[in-house]
């Protein structure tokens, strides 16, 4: 009764119980090295993208870059009134207005306005366009103009019309080569510091 198992049965056990055992050994290794490979994985991922994204994105400007946002004071400048005195008074002129206009919304007395429209525009060195504008209508507002001063060089020239109303209202000996009517000169930025002389008013309240 106490008979042994045959070879066959004994090898056969033999060989499943190392195969089972090689198993679960490779079962545990897998398990052991999955979790680091799909980290290898989302590394890898998460390397590239960045690298992606740092070439392709956007400059973005930094605090040193960032003058911050317009303001109304950048298209403000100064110019300095003579009154007929010789008293001095700055006051603020906003780009793209009048003379006459700064000067009246800061209390500088220059009788009626000239209301007419322009006659021209010069567009280039080579190219004026009339505009069909009635021009200076009146020749009150006289001033006389810093001649040196950048602004005014780039100013537009005094047309026919403007040239008539000054001869029209004033003598010959109070006309310049710097007389202009304020209502037909339009600030810009290059006349930040210019002086303006305001000569002797002409009666304009004579019924």
């Amino acid at each position: 009764n106490n008979r042994q198992p045959e070879p066959t049965t004994q090898y056969n056990n033999q060989a499943t119980l190392t195969f089972t055992m090689l198993s679960s050994s490779l079962l545990r290794f897998a398990r052991s090295t999955a979790p680091a490979t799909a980290a290898n994985r989302l590394t890898a991922i998460t390397a590239r993208g960045r690298t992606l994204s740092s070439a392709t994105a956007p400059a973005v400007a930094t605090d040193d870059a960032y003058d911050g946002p317009p303001s109304v004071f950048d298209k403000i400048i100064k110019i300095t009134i003579i009154d007929p005195s010789g008293a001095r008074r700055s006051i603020p002129a906003m780009i793209g207005q009048s003379l006459y206009a700064a000067c009246d919304l800061n209390g500088v007395d220059l009788g009626p306005a000239s209301m007419g429209e322009a006659q021209a525009k010069v567009r280039s060195d080579t190219w004026t366009e009339p505009l069909y504008g009635e021009g200076a209508t009146s020749g009150f507002d006289h001033v006389l103009l810093q001649e040196n001063n950048e602004g005014v060089k780039l100013a537009e020239p005094a047309y026919s019309n403007e040239v008539k109303m000054l001869e029209d209202y004033w003598d010959e000996d109070e006309i310049f080569s710097g007389s202009r009517l304020a209502s037909m000169v339009l600030i810009n930025e290059k006349m930040d510091g210019m002086v303006v002389y305001v000569p002797d008013r002409i009666v304009d309240d004579i019924p």
